[in-house]
């Protein structure tokens, strides 16, 4: 019995883990866990900072260029047939055994500022990915902002296809009635059937919007898709935007002096001119210091004498040192040199290219977002105004339909006429918050709806 309730306590627990972990990816989700998540799950943006772990080791590897080096070594091994004792100096015919022991240290006194420049573009390279880090994180941000937006846009098209559907089954409804009362033709309801089942499509279609939203939104997250996965609606609400007082033109100037991609773009260009200097230095003569100790032991007698000398003694008698100062003049490196400067010249052209074309691209970004929202606030507008007037055009065109007054034809106009308004609007909502936020963003706001 205590197996068996040990057996099913560890699958309740196996059940109870699981359980957990499915419901990790079900939600419903808000918006902050939805750009969370798609933050912690994004290959890229891992990419980029794995990136940044290998240019630290790159300016710690170049930081300890300062300062000297220093290895300690030792070899032992056997030597048989004719060659020299190193004790007698003398050749000989034994098995000599022997056993070495060294140290060295190098340290570099000038190498034509080289080290110091690595060093900084080290630093620069490092500040570099910073701005990347940040640039991917605000890119993923609105991608899952987008996507997040168009769910929600998709699950309040799916109630407006239901709303339409349910009033045209009520039509339905009443108008078989009166048909089979002989009140109405029957065209009349042989036109509404229609209606009824293109309705139902429409559904259909509006749901399976909603899926590939959901399922869009389940990707760019990173996380698997199920059937359960949902958002939970923020309060979306329309704010005043002045869209006169911030035109593209100062819009660039704000976003310009802190958008990360354009550090970035700048600090590759400070880079590159680092290894422009770090080129030059190998023009300059380098002057460098290294010191050596050596010391063996070998397992023969010395010159004169009986008996092997003792290990200590052997080391501390055969102890040498040595100390080095090298100069290094290039005169002639067969076009090295000059060919390294021409490259880092280039590499520095290329970059101040690249960081113009981040600013035109940042500038033309803006434009289009721009007047992507006007039109969007347009749309908005005229959208809202269409909508109430054919809202009072339906609700007499309903009076007059069941007075008799018009036809099923004329009624299913005036109600699809409402409902395509409506889907209108709800689309010309959507684009205009999202659109807003875009050049929220690039005033330096944070990034959510709520």
């Amino acid at each position: 019995m205590r197996k068996i309730f040990t057996f099913f306590l560890i699958m309740f627990g196996i059940i109870i883990q699981t359980q957990a972990q499915s419901d990790q990816f079900q939600g419903p989700y808000d918006l902050q866990s939805c750009i969370q998540i798609a933050l912690e799950n994004n290959l890229t943006l891992k990419r980029t900072r794995l990136n940044q772990d290998i240019t630290e080791a790159t300016l710690l590897q170049n930081q300890g260029q300062r300062i000297p080096s220093f290895s300690l070594g030792a070899s032992s091994g056997y030597r048989w047939g004719r060659s020299i004792n190193p004790v007698t100096n003398l050749f000989e015919n034994n098995r000599i055994g022997n056993i070495n022991l060294f140290a060295n240290t190098n340290v570099t006194i000038f190498g034509g500022m080289r080290i110091n420049n690595s060093i900084s573009q080290a630093r620069k390279d490092l500040e570099t990915g910073e701005f990347s880090v940040q640039a991917t994180t605000n890119q993923v941000t609105l991608d899952i902002i987008n996507q997040f937006i168009n769910v929600v846009f998709n699950r309040e098209q799916v109630k407006i296809a239901e709303n339409q559907l349910k009033s045209t089954a009520e039509q339905l409804e009443r108008t078989t009635k009166l048909v089979n009362a002989g009140s109405l033709p029957l065209s009349d309801q042989l036109d509404l059937q229609s209606q009824n089942a293109t309705n139902q499509l429409e559904v259909i279609n509006a749901k399976n919007s909603l899926r590939q939203a959901k399922l869009a939104l389940a990707q760019a997250m990173q996380i698997p898709f199920s059937e359960s996965f949902d958002v939970v609606e923020p309060d979306f609400e329309i704010t005043d935007y002045d869209m006169e007082l911030n035109d593209p033109a100062r819009i660039y100037e704000v976003a310009i002096d802190m958008m990360p991609e354009i550090k970035a773009a700048e600090a590759s260009v400070e880079s590159a001119e680092y290894g422009v200097k770090i080129a030059k230095g190998a023009f300059f003569p380098t002057l460098g210091l290294s010191g050596n100790i050596f010391s063996n032991y070998v397992d023969q007698p010395g010159f004169g004498q009986t008996e092997i000398p003792a290990f200590g003694t052997q080391i501390e008698n055969n102890l040498s040192q040595s100390a080095n100062l090298q100069l290094n003049i290039p005169i002639f490196t067969n076009f090295n040199n000059r060919a390294s400067v021409q490259r880092a010249r280039a590499q520095k052209a290329l970059a101040e290219v690249d960081h113009i074309q981040a600013k035109n691209q940042l500038r033309q970004d803006i434009e289009t977002a721009y007047n992507q929202a006007l039109a969007s606030e347009q749309s908005y507008q005229a959208s809202l105004t269409r909508v109430r007037s054919l809202g009072e055009t339906f609700r007499v065109a309903q009076q007059r339909f069941d007075l008799g007054a018009i036809n099923s034809v004329d009624f299913q106009v005036a109600q699809n006429n409402l409902f395509n308004a409506q889907a209108d609007l709800l689309n010309a909502k959507y684009t205009y918050i999202f659109r807003i936020k875009v050049l929220e963003f690039y005033l330096g706001n944070p990034i959510n709806i709520n």
